[in-house]
């Protein structure tokens, strides 16, 4: 059903529950009766069909609810949605049990990938009567943290600015500018700061209920499988950060000293961190709709894929991108599996961060769009995250040819700055991660000693930040500004390990362009359908958890680093 209008004029309709639980009930006990493999894929394709239906119409109110959090209409349908969609997991749980005793199990996995019945298998351990109340009360959670962040904001030199508008004044030449812009940013937080430990606290109170009475020892063992990372455990992840903190930390420290002499200033505080040259950093030219026209053509160009996915976007109208109060925080991509269309959701603030949601969102779409044209089932569309993003974080690098088109001259100046950034992010998104191990480890910590953990956590993977004696985030009140660690526990050390994986992708293509995109286009075609080490495989990519690979590849990328500082 790719044929409609525009995502505005899709109408929503809230999901009949007890038909589709009928109708699934109806589906187990056919499939449990089934003779041949035919009867098995005939109920298994109209059982997708049903979930599928309720899937979209769930994110087409989610997306609308997340463009404007005072909607009270959307808002109650999400909570609905959550509170009912939790319940009809079981009666998907009684179709998954009977799908994985049958006798035609073999003839299934051969048609779709054993990958889908072991995640099935998985399903399975994470599912009980008993969990859910608990999901619809960490769902309730989220969309109360997202609530009270989205409706924050304060007025900054005559602006209505939320989180992100305050952000690009922290870009701005002024230095003091830049600081008031970040003691408004910090007092924002730190005014909704009691709100948002209570949140926090409540959370992580159930996550750690919810995986005792499934049997898990800690929250962590169950959060694991929750998010299918069946070729890893908390050990290798340490391991990760270990390789981070010994290979990467000094080289960013190196980077940042540079940029404090760029900038002419004694200390290099945070709210210098995002000002890259004290002229002012490389900013988009155009308007919100002339950027989307530049960004068609340079998918146009890029290749025939990628030109005929992006003009299905636009034709249909698939992105809210401006900058909104009210309106969530961040960027996100999501796909309506009934179209087969992805949506991008983003704020928009002015800064080349703009043009990087074209490009780092544009390649999650990019990679629904293909994958749903290439799988046999919507199941397998998508991957795990550590996957997931190494498709838009590729896609950011295999865009750097066509930045003249959004940057004009200072072209160079914002390929330099991407590719630090990219490097001197990784020690921040492994930071978070061992928070959330620190957190789960001693879930009866209060916010006070969270605070402190978070503290040092930065002291080992961000040395260099100076927070220009702002109490709140000194006394480590940052960790709370990252919406990752409310809405989606333990997703963010997965863009640590896909950016090793997508500095492979350039690394690649500076060498041999054609090997580099139809491996890129191969790996996003496959969507889930694989295990992680197995998806890296069919990639030729190395494994991120291998120290010399680490190393490897971050020798290579600070090459390709000086080489843009020498045009600059």
């Amino acid at each position: 059903m790719e044929n409609f209008g525009t995502f505005r004029e899709l109408e929503y309709k809230r999901p009949d529950f007890g038909r589709i639980s009928k109708e699934l009930s109806v589906l187990s006990g056919k499939l449990r009766k089934a003779r041949s493999f035919d009867d098995v894929k005939e109920i298994f394709t109209r059982a997708e069909a049903v979930l599928v239906a309720e899937y979209e119409a769930a994110e087409i109110a989610s997306i609308r609810n997340t463009c404007d959090k005072s909607d009270e209409f959307y808002e109650n349908e999400v909570r609905y949605i959550n509170k009912k969609g939790s319940f009809m997991q079981l009666r998907m749980l009684g179709l998954i049990k009977a799908l994985i005793k049958s006798p035609f199990r073999r003839e299934f996995d051969a048609e779709y990938g054993d990958f889908l019945t072991k995640k099935f298998e998985n399903m399975i351990k994470l599912m009980s009567i008993w969990t859910v109340p608990a999901d619809i009360r960490e769902g309730n959670l989220g969309q109360k943290y997202s609530k009270d962040a989205a409706m924050c904001s304060t007025t900054f030199r005559g602006e209505e600015c939320n989180f992100y508008g305050l952000m690009k004044h922290m870009e701005s030449t002024d230095r003091q500018e830049r600081k008031e812009a970040f003691e408004a940013w910090a007092a924002l937080y730190e005014s909704v700061s009691a709100k948002l430990d209570d949140t926090y606290d409540r959370l992580v109170a159930l996550r750690v209920k919810k995986a005792k009475r499934l049997g898990f020892s800690n929250y962590i063992d169950y959060i694991y499988l929750d998010r299918d990372r069946f070729d890893y455990d908390s050990r290798d992840a340490e391991r990760f950060r270990n390789s981070v903190r010994d290979i990467i930390v000094p080289i960013c420290s190196q980077l940042y000293e540079k940029q404090r002499q760029r900038l002419g200033v004694d200390r290099l505080h945070y709210y210098d961190e995002a000002l890259v040259f004290p002229e002012g950093n490389a900013v988009p030219i155009g308007t919100k709709d002339e950027l989307v026209e530049k960004a068609r053509k340079m998918y146009e160009e890029m290749s025939p894929e990628s030109g005929e996915y992006f003009d299905f976007m636009c034709e249909h109208e698939l992105f809210d991108l401006d900058t909104r109060p009210g309106k969530h925080l961040g960027g996100y991509c999501t796909f309506l599996p009934e179209h087969k269309a992805p949506f991008i959701f983003s704020n928009f603030n002015g800064t080349s961060a703009d043009v990087d949601v074209l490009t780092h969102e544009a390649g999650h779409a990019f990679q629904c769009y293909m994958a749903s044209r290439t799988q046999k089932t919507m199941l397998s569309i998508s991957s795990t995250s550590e996957i997931n993003e190494i498709h838009s974080m590729s896609m950011e690098h295999f865009a750097y040819p066509w930045m003249e088109s959004f940057f004009g001259e200072k072209a160079d100046r914002y390929r330099y700055a991407h590719l630090c950034s990219a490097l001197c992010t990784i020690p921040y998104l492994v930071a978070v991660d061992e928070f959330q191990h620190r957190v789960f480890e001693d879930p009866s910590m209060d916010a006070k000693q969270r605070r402190a953990v978070w503290k040092k956590i930065e002291g080992i993977y961000l040395p260099w930040r100076d927070y220009d004696g702002n109490s709140f985030l000194e006394e480590g009140g940052f960790w709370m500004q990252k919406q990752h660690i409310f809405l989606y526990p333990f997703y963010y050390v997965d863009y640590a390990l896909a950016q090793i994986c997508a500095f492979q992708f350039l690394i690649r293509d500076r060498e041999d362009h054609e090997r580099a995109w139809g491996d890129y286009i191969a790996l996003c075609k496959r969507g889930g359908s694989m295990g992680y080490f197995d998806l890296l495989a069919s990639a030729d990519l190395a494994s991120p958890f291998d120290e010399k690979t680490v190393r490897d590849v971050t020798d290579s990328v600070v090459k390709i680093i000086e080489e843009f500082e020498r045009k600059i």
